[in-house]
C-alpha cells in the first residue's frame, strides 16, 4: 500500500510578515487558489486514499491545519513534539508507517509546494514507487532546472550508470545550495537537477539506511515505537524526541546511502521558496508588477505588492517587494528577499513577540 508523509511543521519565515509561528507559510494562500497546504491534500488523493494521507507537524500548528482541513481526519496527524529537522521526522512517520502498515511505500511531501501539472506529477510519484518496490532502494524526485538558481540544493546524475528505469537514474552526488557562479556551472553541465525534496522508499528500507547511518536516531525511535502499548508512552515519546539530533535527511542519510536514485519531475514545480519566486509565478501586468489589492503603479516595473486594507501608490521603483499585514509592513528589493529571515531572527532576539 501506498502511504503519502505530508511534511507541515516549517515556519517559512522568508516570508514574514505574512508567515507567523501561528499561520506559516503553508497555510497561506499565495496565488487565490487556496493554501499550500490544501493543494498539497489534493495531489496527495491522487496518489492514494484519504485513510493513507498522514500530516507530520506539530501541536501549536495542529489546531490551525484543521481549520484549513475540516475534513482531515484526527487520528492522521503525526505529532512532533519539536522540531527536529527532516531526518526524525520522517523516522517517527516510518515507525507509525510501520505499526499500521509494516511493508508500505512511503512518499515524503512537504506540504509547501506548487505543481500546476498534477498528471504529469501522478505519473512520476507512482512510476518511483514501482521502482523502489522492485528494489531496496531510495528515490528523489529531481527538477530539470531552468536558471541558475542559487536557493535550491542540487542532484547531480550518475551519467555513467545506464538509467533503471525510464526517466529514473542513479545519484552520483547531491550539493548544497551554491553561489551563482556554481549554480551556472551546474546548470551548463547538464548532470545537475534541483534537489525537490520529495522523497519514495519502502518503509523497512528507510529505517534500515537510518540504522546505518544514523544510529543514535534510529535507536531512539525504537524507544518510541517500544513505549506505545505501554503506560506513560507520551513522557517517552516527549523525553526521547528532545533528545534527537537536529539533522535532514539528506545529509544524514541520502548523501551516505549507495542505493540512491532520483526520476526527474517535469510539472512545472516550485517550492515557493521566497517572496522573489511569489513574484516569479504570480500574474504580471504589461510593467513586470505583480499586485495584489488596493494600488496604483506609474513608471513602476517588475514590483510585487500584496496588499491587504491600504491603498498603495508605486511611483517609479523597480524590483520591490511590498507586503502588508495588519501590524507590520515588510519593504525590500526583490533580490533581498531570501533575506528575510533575517527580520524575524532580530525580531526574536528583540523579544518581540507581537511580529515573530
Amino acid at each position: 500500500m501506498l502511504h503519502v508523509i505530508i511534511m507541515a511543521g516549517g515556519v517559512g519565515a522568508r516570508f514574514w510578515p505574512r508567515s507567523r509561528r501561528s499561520a506559516p507559510k503553508q497555510l497561506l494562500d499565495f496565488f487565490g487558489e487556496g493554501t499550500l497546504i490544501e493543494d498539497t491534500v489534493r495531489r496527495a488523493r491522487r496518489l492514494t486514499s484519504i485513510e493513507c494521507i498522514w500530516i507530520v507537524t506539530n501541536p501549536s500548528l495542529k489546531e490551525a491545519i484543521q481549520r484549513a482541513l475540516p475534513d482531515f481526519a484526527d487520528d492522521r496527524f503525526i505529532l512532533e513534539p519539536q522540531g527536529k529537522n527532516t531526518a526524525p521526522a520522517i523516522g517517527l512517520s516510518a515507525i507509525h508507517l510501520a505499526r499500521h502498515d509494516p511493508d508500505s511505500t512511503m512518499v515524503v511531501l512537504p506540504a509547501d509546494h506548487r505543481i500546476p501539472d498534477l498528471d504529469a506529477f501522478e505519473t512520476a510519484i507512482h512510476a518511483a514507487a514501482e521502482v523502489v518496490c522492485g528494489r531496496e532502494m531510495l528515490a528523489t524526485v529531481g527538477i530539470h532546472p531552468t536558471r541558475p538558481e542559487t536557493g535550491y540544493g542540487y542532484i547531480q546524475i550518475d551519467s555513467t550508470a545506464p538509467p533503471i528505469a525510464p526517466n529514473v537514474f542513479r545519484v552520483k552526488t547531491f550539493a548544497e545550495k551554491p553561489n551563482l557562479h556554481t549554480a551556472q556551472l551546474f546548470l551548463d553541465s547538464g548532470d545537475f537537477l534541483w534537489n525537490s525534496g520529495m522523497f519514495i522508499w519502502r518503509v523497512p528500507t528507510i529505517l534500515e539506511q537510518i540504522a546505518e547511518f544514523l544510529p543514535d536516531l534510529h535507536s531512539g525511535l525504537m524507544e518510541i515505537a517500544a513505549s506505545w502499548t505501554k503506560p506513560k508512552s507520551s513522557e517517552v515519546v516527549q523525553r526521547v524526541y528532545r533528545s534527537l539530533k537536529v539533522i535532514s535527511i539528506d545529509y544524514g542519510v541520502m548523501e551516505k546511502a549507495r542505493n540512491v536514485c532520483v526520476i526527474k519531475g517535469d510539472f512545472g514545480w516550485s517550492d515557493v521558496g521566497s517572496w522573489e519566486e511569489v513574484w516569479r509565478l504570480s500574474p504580471k501586468d504589461e510593467k513586470g508588477n505583480a499586485l495584489r489589492g488596493n494600488h496604483l503603479a506609474i513608471h513602476s516595473e517588475n514590483n510585487l505588492v500584496d496588499a491587504r486594507d491600504k491603498f498603495y501608490a508605486l511611483l517609479g521603483v523597480r524590483d520591490l517587494v511590498i507586503v502588508e499585514t495588519e501590524d507590520a509592513v515588510l519593504i525590500c528589493p526583490r533580490e533581498k528577499s531570501q533575506e528575510v529571515r533575517t527580520i524575524v531572527e532580530e525580531l526574536e532576539r528583540r523579544h518581540n513577540a507581537n511580529h515573530s
